[in-house]
């Protein structure tokens, strides 16, 4: 996922973006516990997505912030 791709999406999507990330950041985690996870790079691959969606609905409120004042 490219930062470009995040960027033109609304704030919502990008909230319901973030809870898919974090709901499969949990199962990785569920699973690793368990001995279960068989492609360990996922898990960092979702901590990075995750940071990146957050970092771009950041720069969005910030903008709107901006604009307000």
């Amino acid at each position: 996922m490219n930062a470009s791709e995040l960027r033109e999406k609304t704030p919502d999507q990008l909230r319901d973006q973030l809870t898919q990330l974090k709901k499969e950041a949990f199962n990785l985690r569920f699973q690793q516990a368990t001995g279960q996870l068989e492609n360990t790079a996922r898990m960092r691959t979702v901590k990075r997505d995750t940071a990146r969606v957050m970092t771009i609905l950041n720069e969005k409120a910030a903008a709107a912030a901006g604009e307000a004042n």
